[in-house]
């Protein structure tokens, strides 16, 4: 019995840490340098503004960087959702507006 409830235990474990996981891989951001201003829309200025502004739940799980769904979230930790100012969300335009308005400079 004592067996049975360690298998389980140990196939629970692993079944969570690999579903945390991108098809059991880690999913690897782009390394932003704290003194080079990355370009808006690029995958180095999506991992900045995430790392500014936390759209997920501090253990891996949220929408992918840059996607529709993550804008929104950004929109919304900006109390800016709704704004009839704001660009597209998938233009290059809103990326500049967070950018310029929301962002630290370096």
């Amino acid at each position: 019995m004592v067996g049975v409830i360690k298998l389980i235990l140990i196939s629970s474990f692993s079944i969570a840490v690999i579903g945390c996981t991108a098809g059991g891989r880690l999913k690897q951001e782009p390394v932003v340098h704290p003194s080079v201003k990355p370009e808006p829309c690029s995958s180095e200025w999506f991992t900045k503004v995430e790392n500014e502004i936390m759209t997920g739940d501090g253990q891996g799980h949220g929408p992918d960087l840059g996607s529709f769904e993550w804008r929104n979230v950004i929109e919304f930790r900006l109390g800016i959702r709704g704004d009839s100012n704001l660009p597209a969300r998938n233009s290059e335009q809103w990326c500049e507006y967070i950018d310029s308005n929301f962002i630290k400079s370096i």
